[in-house]
């Protein structure tokens, strides 16, 4: 039998855990949101992540870290769109990368809100009456009728001010004159416009956006939007900055972008990583940081998380600890 075990003898003390963080909740008797922030640290499970990615952030302000904000389109289809909207506003953070989707999301929601639905809502009873269904958040079809004019109209502007011209158009231009054109405070384009913060979009094609990119194309055969620019911009941005850090909310290709650019400085000194995915089927999705090590996307002695938790509800806990504590914006380098 072991005799470590305490079952199999006396009870005897095999190592000393007295310098672990003790696990231990809030104290309700005296709670506000920096107790119950500082709570967190103790909570053990996604809870001390939490707490975790609040100080790695914390740490990324302090040291002036250059930093890579990267969501995926759902983000923007619930009430993170605000935060992120807030990040850009205040200039927090230097560079977005984001999926087609969270491009439309912002500029719908200027001509509409979404509403609170079901999970389990109809499918069936939802298509007959214009309704599309994120999780459960539902948007009306009449939605896009604006947004489709919109995007027409800019893409017009791009061409003539752009393509005719000789000049290279990337997915960034197309989102600064988006968001100069929407002129609207809530969404994020328009202060990432007003700013100068680059938001790309590595699979432009992949939403509303491309689909009428793909109309518009057939009067304008000669339209092209160059993606290698994209990603040229994206390599000397990692490159002319240090330290840098990557706050990734959700996974894919947003994700793989951001890390992958970052591979040709041998990895981000500071990463969070906030996603449900697991890497059980090798998805990039799901990989963790240690197999990102790997591969030269994080240094191996970076401070870095990975909650695994639904965005909904640790971001806006994590903002609430680190940059809406801190709304002071960070002057750094990105090419011209």
């Amino acid at each position: 039998m072991n005799e470590k075990h305490a079952q199999f003898n006396d009870v005897r003390t095999v190592a000393d855990l007295s310098t672990l963080k003790e696990i231990r909740g809030p104290d309700f008797e005296r709670l506000n949101l920096d107790e119950l922030l500082k709570g967190y640290a103790g909570m053990g499970f996604q809870g001390s992540n939490l707490a975790k990615a609040i100080d790695i952030i914390n740490i990324m302000r302090r040291e002036h870290a250059f930093i890579f904000f990267g969501f995926t389109s759902n983000m923007v289809s619930c009430g993170l769109r605000e935060s992120i909207t807030f990040l850009a506003k205040h200039q927090l953070v230097r560079c977005m990368v984001t999926a087609c989707g969270g491009i439309d999301e912002d500029l719908l929601k200027c001509w509409g809100s979404f509403r609170l639905g079901e999970f389990d809502a109809k499918g069936e009873v939802l298509f007959e009456n214009g309704v599309n269904r994120i999780g459960n958040i539902f948007v009306a079809n009449d939605q896009f009728v604006p947004l489709d004019k919109f995007m027409r109209k800019v893409l017009a502007h791009v061409y003539e001010q752009y393509t005719k011209q000789g000049r290279v158009v990337t997915s960034r231009v197309i989102t600064r004159e988006l968001g100069l054109a929407i002129n609207n405070e809530e969404s994020f384009l328009y202060w990432a416009a007003k700013h100068d913060i680059p938001v790309l979009v590595p699979a432009l094609m992949d939403g509303s956006f491309g689909d009428l990119c793909h109309f518009f194309r057939q009067q304008h055969p000669d339209f092209h939007i160059d993606v290698t620019e994209d990603m040229d911009f994206m390599v000397k941005t990692a490159l002319n900055n240090d330290p840098v850090g990557a706050i990734l909310l959700g996974a894919g290709t947003v994700k793989h972008y951001i890390l992958n650019t970052n591979i040709f400085r041998e990895g981000v000194d500071y990463a969070v990583y906030i996603n449900t995915s697991d890497g059980f089927d090798g998805s990039d999705s799901g990989g963790n940081i240690e197999e990102a090590i790997t591969w030269g996307k994080v240094k191996p002695r970076s401070p870095r998380v990975k909650v695994r938790c639904d965005a909904s509800i640790a971001w806006p806990l994590i903002m609430a600890g680190s940059f809406a504590k801190h709304a002071k914006p960070e002057e750094h380098s990105v090419p011209e």
